[in-house]
């Protein structure tokens, strides 16, 4: 299996949306965000009775934290997510534990995805709670095949992944001096032992059943939970409110369609109610979700057209899209934004709209399909 970033950070901005013809498409104003202030390092909000908020620093430039959450029970509390591994979130928590949990301990521990930012701290919180650890199976096994995965050295085909999308020589050189198997630097050792969550299983968390709802794309099996009574969905990834969540293609699965997954599974959102409060894992709580979902469609629908009308006038390898795709500097991101990119290229593959060929250079090129322009005149 192929290396997988430490923290998979690159996720696209989208306050606005650059139009095919450099318009912006507004992108925010539906969304209301009902609660003032954020809670500081080692301080917590209440969102609802018993179902509390707190926030950890991410060592990643552009995420800087993570939202977390925890759920009183009778004898101790779910947490939902954990944080980066750090010595600084390890202080932060014992903070937490000791003003904010009522002297009862966390008896679970529900990680929504793999993630580093939301699995590190795992082991080390079951190991101090002798806590339950509960994913989804896609989850957990990715997690730790990731965490037993290491090598001295970038293995031959990874590299041959990244040549054929177009790395050239020094982009290849960088590949290769950040080396393989980081995951396992970012998080605390993974339990062996975990209890399975499924789509639609309805788990009892406090005085409330929280219903499972797993997401594709970004991760697996990436689980979100709605309790009804509450009215709260706890999203993850999944749905954020001001930056769309990285989608990517790699090495270990080069032929994967993770966009087709993520744009079908906002269909088992459809149901929640529009006054639904979500909980997100960056940014700030909201209310509006199919506004959001809405949004997120419509950047990933505005960047699939842009990549159409630059392939209708010539083949482009992965690489000469990324420009259509990132208004920022990537040059220290190539792998991520490279993931983006085909992510957004075998969508339109599956559609029939793109068709590709290796070069003379054994590169990727992808073009517009005769198809899909019959299919538009």
């Amino acid at each position: 299996m192929a290396d997988v970033p430490a923290s998979q950070t690159l996720a696209s901005e989208s306050k606005t949306v650059p139009g095919i013809d450099g318009t912006a498409v507004s992108d925010q104003g539906s969304l209301i965000y009902p609660f003032d202030g954020r809670p500081g390092d080692g301080e917590v909000m209440e969102m609802r009775p018993g179902v509390l908020w707190l926030r950890m620093p991410v060592p990643i430039p552009g995420l800087d934290y993570i939202n977390l959450w925890l759920i009183e029970e009778s004898e101790g509390w779910t947490l939902i997510d954990t944080g980066f591994k750090s010595s600084r979130l390890q202080k932060i928590w014992d903070q937490v534990v000791e003003q904010h949990l009522k002297a009862k301990p966390i008896t679970r521990i529900l990680c929504t995805h793999f993630h580093p930012d939301h699995l590190g701290l795992a082991g080390w919180l079951q190991q101090k709670f002798d806590a339950e650890l509960w994913m989804t199976f896609g989850e957990w096994s990715f997690g730790r095949m990731l965490e037993l995965e290491q090598m001295p050295d970038v293995p031959a085909d990874v590299i041959a992944f990244y040549q054929r999308l177009g790395f050239d020589a020094a982009q290849i050189d960088a590949l290769k001096a950040r080396g393989f198997g980081n995951f396992a630097k970012a998080v605390t050792p993974i339990p062996r032992a975990f209890h399975r969550i499924n789509e639609g299983d309805d788990i009892r968390i406090g005085n409330h059943d929280w219903r499972i709802i797993v997401g594709n794309g970004h991760s697996p099996e990436h689980a979100c939970l709605f309790s009804p009574v509450l009215n709260l969905l706890i999203s993850g990834d999944q749905v954020l409110p001001r930056i769309s969540p990285h989608i990517g293609v790699y090495p270990g699965e080069p032929e994967a369609r993770p966009l087709t997954q993520y744009l079908d599974s906002f269909a088992k959102f459809s149901d929640l109610p529009a006054d639904t409060l979500v909980l997100p894992a960056h940014g700030d709580p909201f209310i509006g979700l199919h506004q959001r979902i809405g949004m997120l469609q419509r950047h990933h629908a505005v960047r699939l057209e842009a990549l159409l009308v630059a392939l209708q006038q010539r083949p482009h390898t992965v690489i000469d899209t990324l420009p259509l795709l990132f208004r920022r500097d990537i040059k220290d991101h190539m792998t991520l934004a490279a993931g983006e990119a085909l992510a957004h290229l075998h969508h339109l593959m599956h559609q029939g709209r793109v068709v590709r060929r290796q070069n003379a250079a054994g590169v990727l090129e992808f073009s517009r399909s005769s198809a899909a322009d019959l299919a538009a005149q």
